[in-house]
């Protein structure tokens, strides 16, 4: 039994380091090819700016750290809950419930927010149309 706990901490200290690793070499590797593209657009006699324009990749979700960040405060709310309550994790259902409803007000709390800054986002820019 004491070597399996060894093992779920050792397992549990490296999978993520490999995991963030790994995301930073596939980093790379997408950047590298992304300009060995542009390079080899650029032999066959197009300028740089159209090279960028056909390797332009679609923008990423702007909202996605605050959506993260979100769900992170309402598992720490849901697992605060679950200590004050003094529900034990193991097997005992409510304590999943209120950790998953812990996500799931933080990710409430995420909609709201994007859904606000998204209105406001767009009336700035129909003040700014509307003053060109």
């Amino acid at each position: 039994m004491e070597h399996l706990k060894e093992l779920i901490i050792v397992l549990s200290l490296i999978i993520p380091i490999v995991a963030i690793v790994m995301t930073f070499i596939a980093d790379i590797k997408k950047k590298r090819r992304d300009t060995e593209l542009r390079l080899a657009i650029i032999q066959q006699g197009i300028d740089a700016e159209t090279a960028k324009v056909l390797t332009k990749q679609e923008p990423k979700d702007k909202y996605s750290g605050l959506r993260w960040g979100c769900v992170l405060v309402g598992l720490g709310i849901g697992a605060l809950c679950d200590v004050l309550l003094g529900l034990p994790p193991r097997h005992n259902i409510f304590f999943w419930i209120v950790i998953a409803a812990g996500i799931g007000m933080g990710l409430l709390v995420s909609f709201v927010i994007e859904y606000k800054l998204a209105k406001k986002e767009l009336k700035d820019q129909g003040t700014a149309e509307a003053s060109d």
